[in-house]
């Protein structure tokens, strides 16, 4: 069988951009320095006066993107999330949040996977900052047919939105013929009734392989994929507890404030559910190959089937 087409979701970003640029003549990119790394220069080779490089300046670039915004401009303001979540916050939550404008936030480089970038720059705390921010939808796709149909639904939708994205190049595993996305609505990629397995971003697909290993194993797990963390799918999530009975979550992001508590809220609210919540420890990441990373940080789908063998009692 032929390996799996890989691509890193900041490619499908600026792919998309390119792709929204040649349609629609108020979308505008502004970046902070990082045109290459964010791949807004996709765009920026196919419309140079359209792309603003604001240098390294993030909360001046977040506070242009507001103008641009308040001017009829469909502006997204690009960065890594570590820089675009965390050092522009005040701006984003003041020019953007509090005013609701119509900007979106193409945040790329999150989580473990930047690898030897080191703990400076794996930023894990971005979706509890973004989810913090009244009106601002939060968005991880897990590969480039989500990816891009994130960034256009992103365009569409007026408000502010927080897209992220990956370095690290990871499968593509949606059929995009065949694939609808709607924000604030996830998808069951695999069914099953003895435990649910909830992701967004790179870890959907190691909870597609999981739910694979869990079957060979005599469990069956339900595999959904959560893209949107902000607002959250509430009737997939309580149903997916109702049928399963357990709930596992995964992300590439801290346990405090991301995927993981936003679904124990609602759980623990509407449906009390036992859960299990995988992502990074309250501790920080280091420098370090993506891959290793992952596994040592118990990203990955050996970690999962751990996690849910011992949460079944098998």
């Amino acid at each position: 069988m032929a390996e799996m087409k890989k691509i890193a979701t900041r490619d499908s970003y600026g792919a998309a951009l390119k792709e929204l640029g040649e349609r629609y003549d108020n979308l505008i990119v502004f970046d902070a320095d990082l045109a290459g790394a964010t791949k807004t220069g996709t765009f920026k080779k196919a419309f140079p006066q359209r792309h603003f490089n604001c240098g390294i300046a993030e909360g001046n670039m977040i506070a242009a993107a507001a103008g641009a915004a308040a001017m009829g401009l469909v502006p997204f303001a690009s960065s890594f999330a570590m820089f675009a979540a965390g050092r522009a916050f005040e701006q984003v939550r003041n020019s953007i949040g509090y005013p609701h404008l119509n900007v979106k936030i193409g945040a790329t480089h999150g989580g473990i996977s930047v690898g030897e970038d080191g703990a400076s720059h794996q930023c894990c705390e971005d979706f509890a900052l973004m989810r913090s921010i009244p009106g601002m939808v939060v968005m991880s796709p897990a590969d480039d047919v989500e990816a891009r149909a994130a960034v256009k639904a992103a365009y569409a939708y007026e408000g502010p939105v927080y897209l992220r994205f990956g370095r690290l190049a990871v499968p593509v595993f949606h059929d995009e013929a065949g694939f609808q996305f709607e924000i604030g609505k996830g998808e069951v990629l695999q069914d099953g009734s003895d435990v649910a397995i909830i992701a967004n971003g790179l870890l959907v697909n190691e909870a597609i392989e999981a739910g694979k290993a869990l079957k060979e194993a005599g469990i069956s797990a339900r595999i959904i994929n959560l893209c949107t963390i902000k607002p959250l799918d509430e009737e997939l999530v309580l149903k997916a507890a109702q049928e399963c009975g357990k709930v596992i979550t995964c992300e590439e992001h801290s346990v405090i404030g991301g995927l993981g508590e936003a679904v124990c809220a609602l759980l623990s609210e509407r449906y009390p559910t036992p859960v299990r919540r995988i992502g990074v420890n309250d501790e920080f990441g280091h420098s370090g190959p993506a891959a290793a990373l992952l596994k040592q940080f118990g990203l990955s789908a050996e970690h999962i089937v751990e996690v849910a063998k011992d949460f079944c009692g098998k």
